[in-house]
Parts: structure tokens; sequence; C-alpha cells
């Protein structure tokens, strides 16, 4: 299968001459594996580690589940108080839940910045510096600096990968950098992501299970991964979503 190529269900069964019902078994196993990504209509190579998707793919990739979870973290956020709030999809879906409350806000993207901004109520402020191409995120040591000097009520994290006995991690040295600066700037320290990412590890580490203090993932996942957090003293919220679709 060739990157970036997706493979329908149809197709499969056309092909393999078995069920639906048991192309759409085996692919959720392969999915579980990381040997395929489950995408709408069938499914596509999984990324090579440490590849990084175009901003728009993986904002549309579990577009209903990213929201879902960030309804939930935003309901952590208290009127008034001060956040970072990290770059990534899943933060990008929490800063349109926050646009229009009373916030402050340094959001360590463009994307989240204009989410935020387009309603009255937050006071959004960006870091300065360079300005990622696509991510329009914010890694310069401009950014880490202006990190360091904020202290703010609840910092909101995005990983690439957060597996029980690897750490927290992220797939650039440039984000590591910024995530771990939002670990000491943020007096609550909330990581929100899809369950598969606490299946994952990527080659950056930022922080330690330990250094969260609210975990906000979907309940799908494995009770084995999330009893590492609760044992570090994470209060976890589990988010009742819909699965990836995988076809019709």
């Amino acid at each position: 299968m060739a990157s970036g190529t997706t493979v329908s269900v149809e197709a499969l069964c056309d092909l393999t001459g078995a069920s639906a019902i048991t192309i759409r078994r085996d692919l959720a196993e392969l999915a579980d594996q990381g040997m395929v990504r489950r995408v709408r209509g069938g499914v596509t190579r999984a990324d090579v580690r440490g590849t990084l998707m175009p901003f728009a793919v993986r904002f549309e990739t579990d577009r209903e589940r990213k929201g879902a979870l960030a309804a939930v973290a935003a309901g952590l956020v208290a009127d008034g108080e001060s956040i970072v709030l990290d770059n990534g999809t899943t933060c990008y879906a929490m800063a349109r839940h926050l646009a229009g409350r009373p916030v402050i806000a340094l959001t360590l993207s463009l994307h989240a910045a204009a989410a935020l901004a387009t309603r009255p109520g937050a006071t959004v402020i960006v870091p300065g510096g360079p300005v990622e191409n696509d991510t329009l995120a914010f890694t310069s040591h401009s950014a880490v600096r202006a990190i360091s000097e904020t202290n703010a009520d609840v910092a909101i994290i995005g990983a690439c990968s957060a597996q029980p006995g690897f750490g927290l991690t992220s797939t650039s040295y440039e984000d590591a950098q910024v995530k771990r600066a939002c670990l000491a700037a943020g007096a609550r320290r909330v990581l929100i992501t899809t369950a598969e990412k606490l299946t994952r590890t990527s080659t950056f580490r930022f922080g330690e299970l330990g250094d969260l203090t609210h975990l906000v993932t979907t309940a799908d996942a494995d009770p084995d991964s999330l009893t590492p957090f609760r044992a570090e003293g994470v209060d976890v919220h589990l988010v009742e979503t819909q699965p990836p679709s995988a076809g019709n």
C-alpha cells in the first residue's frame, strides 16, 4: 500500500472474498498493532515513526472524538483562569470550545489563537518568534522563554505519544522543549489525547506521567494503560466517543 493511499472495505472484500464484518474486525486488529491507520472509507498505511502528517489531515482524522475530548477538557478550566494552550489539532479543538469565554490564554499556535479570538471574551496572547509552516506552531526559543515567564492556572498539553514506561514524548526536539516548559508553567497540567497514543512512543521525552494532574482520553483506552497514570495520582477522565469509521 503506497503512502497516503486509502483502501476501502469494499475493495478488500472483493480482493479477499471475506465478509465486511470479517474485514472490519481484521482491520481493527491491525490498527491496534499500529500496522494500518483507520480513516473514513477504509484504511491507509500507518505512518512511519516520527512522520508528521499535514495539520488539516490530522485535524480531520477523528474530528468528532477530538471535539468530545476538547469539550471535557474545557470543562476543567474555570472562567477567569489563565491557561497555556499547546499546539496540535486536539488543542485547536479545545480553543474552539473555549471561544467566547473569559479566560487569559497564551496560545502556542496561530490556529488556536485565531479560534479563540474570533469571539469576544478571551484575552489571547501569542509568544512571538518564528511560526512553523502548516502547523502554525511556535516552537522556537522565544516560545519557550514566553512560557517560562508565565504562571498559568492550567496548562493544556497534547502529546504525540504517552505510553506508560516511556513517558510523555514528541516527534520533534523543539516541540518537546515547548511541552516541557508547559509542564513547568501550569499549576494544573492536563494531557488531552486519544487512547491509541497511550500505546505509542516517540523519540523526544518531555515529561513523566506523574508530571500531569489530569488525563483526558477516550473511554476505549486499555484499563492497563490507565493504571500507571492513576498510580501517579493523575485524575483520569474517560470520554465516550464514536470510534473512527472504517467505511460503510
